[in-house]
């Protein structure tokens, strides 16, 4: 079996400005439009069987705004109709009604446990769209970009089972045959995990093709990734060989079918196994319980003491023997049928006090009890190792680490995030990055017919990196940083979607409500300014400008434009002008 390659990200020196001396805060107005929907988005609250820190992420903080990253300022969502709307911008001063561009088929409100409506734009003239029961579509749009010959309708539809919602999406035509491949993402219980959260995250891999125009699109490929946490970021390469995966826990392909069963049938047969013992330790022995088969007489138990060896047969079988983890004396050792047909095997330690971790060397068919007196005393002996006050003898001892004081970007998981690339044929993991302190923060499609970006903190900054699955040896570009963003969005409490301009003139990210927070790169200043500290002449500032929309319904939706930010409500969509056309 070959082994992931281990790689790194290169960070390219000359975008880094060593130099920045922050962000200043303009008071400029930023002109600001306001548009009444026709009817309400249909947001979907989570419901109450979908109460876990996954569920949030990949469900309770969806962004309900889809930009159209083919046609520059055009933007969608789905209303509680099940329309889908667009609102393209030409000029800011004569803005339209949003258009009805799609309406779905089903009833959504019919289905009790569906998830949101989701819609991916493909290709310039191709979008997948699920419905949030669990239907894909995959929809011809004619050209998008040309009202007069976009004409929306539906190749292929299919129920797929659970309801998912679609992550990334790709269009391949190679010879006669075209292919649209998209990743859908579900939250799926699973009844038998014994520990976590019950839930896992399943990333599904479908591939649908028609070959010829006769014949209809259809599905010729379902490969499933499962893991333990929402993906930051999954994408599939441009030519469909491979995908990208940025999350926090790693991801693996399962095979799909029987054979996924029986593996999780052993592995969950395994997890639920009675223990085949159970034993208690008092300072002075030890106390051995077996539950016998039915109808056991004395006849059928050999027990066997040696000082430091032990032998118990059932019925002519072997049922436990080996090594005692200490000595015992063997000839004051007993043991007794109980009335409920149980084997009590009463053990005498040769060294009182001393703690067995183990009674037979190596087995770990038993289970220890502790009762509540032991805990106590375990308890009391290491009580000098934790103490609820932070420092009990200041005088005595160093001050302490306060928790208080600790920001976001302190805090370090015991697991870091990775950034996995899968390769599509033999669904293995090829490349390998570990990101370590390196916080995922958004994504953003800067060339649409290129894997969408990604943005990491890297100590303060916030630097933006552009797969390329062609170059094996440079698989992720450093193309553009946000210099200090990645310190100052750790002081954003109420942040919840992040975005920035394809040209990388601005980041923005916006709260729960209302406020929405735009950082510029640094411009040549009109005026002369000095650094008195310094004694240098500033060349240049960055401006971070604050917006507040005029409403208390919460942010549903976020996108950035190289010219204007968008952000969805439940009843209004408003438009921020950032940047004036060239």
């Amino acid at each position: 079996m070959e082994m992931a390659a281990n790689c790194s990200l290169r960070v390219k020196r000359p975008l880094l400005d060593p130099r920045f001396e922050g962000y200043k805060l303009s008071l400029e107005p930023l002109p600001c439009y306001q548009l009444e929907l026709d009817a309400a988005v249909a947001e979907v609250k989570l419901r109450d069987d979908q109460y876990t820190l996954e569920h949030m992420h990949a469900f309770g903080m969806y962004n309900y705004l889809h930009c159209d990253s083919w046609y520059q300022d055009s933007v969608y969502y789905i209303d509680n109709l099940g329309r889908i709307m667009n609102l393209t911008v030409m000029l800011d001063t004569a803005l339209g009604k949003p258009r009805e561009v799609f309406r779905l088929p089903t009833d959504l409100t019919a289905c009790d446990n569906r998830l949101c409506a989701s819609i991916h734009f493909t290709s310039s003239t191709w979008v997948t769209l699920s419905d949030g029961t669990g239907r894909l579509y995959v929809i011809g749009t004619g050209d998008r970009g040309n009202s007069a010959s976009e004409k929306w309708e539906i190749m292929f539809n299919e129920e797929l089972g659970s309801p998912f919602i679609i992550i990334h999406s790709i269009s391949l035509l190679k010879a006669e045959e075209h292919s649209i491949a998209t990743l859908l993402l579900q939250i799926e219980k699973e009844e038998l995990d014994m520990k976590g959260s019950g839930f896992y995250v399943s990333l599904e891999w479908v591939t649908i093709s028609k070959k010829n125009k006769d014949k209809k699109y259809e599905i010729i490929k379902r490969d499933i990734l499962r893991g333990k946490s929402v993906p930051h970021y999954a994408a599939i390469e441009p030519d469909g060989s491979g995908l990208m995966i940025v999350s926090y826990k790693s991801f693996e392909f399962v095979q799909v079918g029987q054979d996924l069963e029986e593996n999780m049938d052993e592995d969950m047969s395994e997890k639920i196994k009675e223990p085949l013992y159970y034993w208690q330790q008092t300072e002075d022995d030890l106390t051995v319980t077996i539950q016998l088969p039915e109808d056991s007489t004395k006849e059928d138990i050999q027990v066997q003491f040696l000082p430091d060896h032990i032998n118990i047969v059932l019925r002519d079988h072997q049922f436990l023997e080996g090594k005692l983890y200490s000595s015992i004396d063997h000839e004051s050792s007993t043991w007794i049928i109980k009335e409920n047909n149980s084997l009590e095997i009463s053990l005498i330690k040769k060294n009182e006090g001393l703690t067995w971790p183990e009674l037979v060397v190596g087995d770990k068919q038993g289970e220890l009890i502790r009762d509540s007196a032991q805990c106590a005393a375990i308890a009391e002996r290491l009580m000098h190792l934790t103490s609820e006050e932070l420092n009990p003898n200041p005088d005595k001892e160093k001050p302490p680490c306060n928790a208080q004081e600790l920001e976001e970007c302190d805090i370090f998981f015991e697991e870091s995030s990775s950034l996995c690339r899968f390769d599509g044929s033999t669904l293995k993991t090829t490349h390998v990055v570990n990101l370590g302190s390196n916080q995922y923060l958004f994504s953003v499609i800067v060339d649409p017919k290129e894997m969408p970006c990604f943005c990491l903190r890297h100590d303060v900054d916030a630097l933006l990196w552009q797969p390329h699955s062609s170059k094996q040896d440079d698989m992720w570009e450093h193309i553009a940083t946000f210099n200090a963003l990645g310190y100052v969005q750790a002081s954003k409490r109420d942040k919840k979607f992040f975005a920035c301009a394809p040209n990388y003139s601005y980041a923005a990210l916006c709260e729960c409500l209302r406020r929405v927070f735009i950082y510029r790169q640094p411009a040549p200043m009109s005026t002369v300014l000095y650094n008195r500290k310094e004694g240098r002449q500033v060349g240049q500032v960055a401006k971070q400008q604050v917006a507040s929309l005029e409403t208390n319904d919460p942010i549903l939706g976020f996108q950035a434009t190289n010219e204007r930010l968008f952000v969805l409500t439940t009843k209004n969509l408003f438009l921020i002008k950032v940047n004036t056309e060239n």
